[in-house]
């Protein structure tokens, strides 16, 4: 179990040391005292680090947030109980009734948890790249293995709707194949539970070489973060209590799809209105067409 306030705080920690030594040590004084840094202004930030008042500014934006104040109150946030479910573990002897009120509550405070804790920053830049390559019409490249192989194959669902081309690939091989003929201006949307998975990091180095832009959606300090931490990639940070090696992974599931979610009302909001909601009234008008029985 992590416990409440963590999820930030250790997403800060695994990025530290790809900080410059100057916004370091900010980090490290958030991590000695979370809610000091949370309520205390610039200037005695800023003196307590050792570094000038813009450093302070430009750590926050380092880790993704927007700016001191949207970082402070994140913060806040995460440090404060205010979220109102803990997760807590299925027992082998619980009841039918257990197991729905820790199945739902446990989803529930992840999604909260993870409400507090998104960057607004990430997702704006994620959003911009993949517009930019949907308008464009370059590549939208989805990689996941097992599991997040079905996350991806929803991702391509909801994106080629939008008239985006946009494709999901599971196997490892195809995806060595596909990584290697991308190009700059197209996206690999990368999605792992664990961001330990050899096939996910050898594609995100790929796609790294040949100038695609990665969209990493991972846990936090793991390998395959840390090659989304590169200029001009993009980390979205799915962190949950859930085991990595859980052999059906659930929280994680469902942090990942709201996390597309996220991705393809973003994408939807910033194309052409004009054009796309005609092509989703026809969509759906075809699809009418298909029922057995109207209702």
């Amino acid at each position: 179990m992590i416990a409440e306030g963590s999820l930030m705080l250790e997403r800060i920690r695994a990025a530290l040391p790809a900080l410059p030594p100057a916004e370091q040590r900010v980090a490290k004084l958030v991590l000695n005292d979370a809610r000091s840094f949370a309520t205390l202004p610039v200037g005695e930030l800023a003196q307590r680090a050792h570094v000038s008042k813009p450093t302070v500014v430009r750590f926050c934006r380092s880790v993704g947030y927007d700016g001191l104040a949207d970082f402070k109150l994140k913060l806040a946030g995460s440090v404060n109980e205010g979220v109102p479910f803990v997760h807590r573990a299925v027992d082998a002897d619980d009841k039918a009734s257990d197991l729905i009120v820790k199945v739902v509550d446990n989803a529930v405070s992840a999604l909260l948890k993870y409400r507090n804790a998104a960057t607004g920053h990430a997702f704006d830049r994620a959003i911009e790249s993949l517009v930019a390559a949907g308008q464009a019409g370059q590549r939208i490249e989805f990689y996941g293995v097992g599991n997040s192989g079905i996350v991806a194959q929803d991702a391509q669902h909801k994106f080629f709707r939008l008239g985006v081309f946009a494709n999901a690939v599971s196997d490892g091989h195809v995806q060595v194949m596909s990584a290697t003929m991308l190009r700059p201006g197209d996206c690999a949307v990368i999605i792992s539970n664990s961001g330990r998975s050899k096939d996910l990091i050898d594609v995100a180095q790929i796609a790294h070489r040949k100038g695609a832009t990665v969209i990493v959606i991972t846990a936090s300090g793991s390998p395959l973060a840390q090659l989304a931490l590169q200029p001009g990639h993009v980390l979205l940070a799915a962190d949950h209590p859930e085991d990595y090696d859980r052999y059906s992974p659930m929280v994680s599931r469902l942090l990942h799809l709201m996390i597309i979610d996220i991705l393809t009302t973003g994408v939807a909001l910033r194309l052409d209105s004009h054009t796309l909601r005609p092509l989703l009234q026809d969509i759906k008008k075809t699809l009418r067409a298909r029922r057995y029985a109207e209702g």
